[in-house]
């Protein structure tokens, strides 16, 4: 599904990932761990479009999108739930999951929206709700609702659990399973690092920008030196 060769990516003269590479496959969830400032943000914005990459490719199903901007990455099945929700506060729920599907036919996202308050029963109670006025956890619910319009293959969702209560933060995960299922790849980030250790396939650590180690997670929960280590950055 995606495959990212040699990324580096930063901000102007700030590099803030360095020769990163990993790949996922359909129905997999790739957890990138590490310590604040490490670059797990920088890789999701880079893969997103978001920020510029220095060098590197990114494929999504063998098709290069490195050069795409943001906005056609999203027609290639990839979407971000960016850190801080970033819901469109002015708007009701139903208005932000409407300008989520702006790449689809109507139809199609009269349905996406369906699925959604099916996932998250919360959103179809306040779908006429101000999402400024949401809870947290709620907006939360709404930007992976939002993202989840486009239909995408690929979901890129950054500090999942944020601020979060840990109610929600379990129906969030409960949803990324059953999205998997379905076979949507995910790459996750998430500073609660035992909760991605959990749900996750395969797990990368950055640290400083550099990829440090990178496995199965089982392997990973196997290694108590690196499990003590990721338990240390929360």
């Amino acid at each position: 599904m995606l495959k990212v060769a040699n990324l580096t990516a930063g901000y102007g003269d700030i590099v803030a990932v360095r020769d990163f590479s990993f790949a996922i496959e359909k129905g997999k969830i790739l957890a990138l761990l590490g310590p604040n400032g490490a670059g797990k943000s920088t890789t999701l914005m880079a893969l997103a479009g978001l920020v510029g990459c220095t060098s590197g490719t990114i494929t999504v199903e063998g098709v290069d999108i490195s050069a795409l901007p943001a906005q056609k990455r999203i027609r290639h099945g990839l979407t971000i739930v960016p850190e801080g929700r970033r819901v469109f506060p002015d708007l009701s729920v139903k208005e932000n999951l409407i300008v989520g599907g702006y790449t689809v036919a109507r139809g199609l996202g009269e349905e996406g929206i369906g699925r959604v308050f099916e996932y998250f029963p919360r959103l179809g109670e306040r779908s006429r709700q101000l999402a400024g006025s949401l809870s947290g956890g709620e907006q939360q619910m709404l930007a992976i609702g939002r993202a989840l319009i486009s239909q995408p293959k690929l979901l890129l969702v950054d500090e999942l659990s944020l601020g979060l209560m840990p109610k929600v933060i379990d129906e969030c995960y409960a949803v990324l399973g059953t999205l998997r299922a379905q076979g949507l790849a995910i790459v996750l980030v998430d500073q609660h690092a035992e909760r991605a250790l959990e749900v996750a396939d395969t797990i990368c650590v950055l640290e400083a920008g550099n990829p440090t180690w990178q496995g199965s997670a089982q392997s990973a929960r196997a290694d108590e030196k690196l499990v003590g280590a990721l338990l240390g950055y929360e």
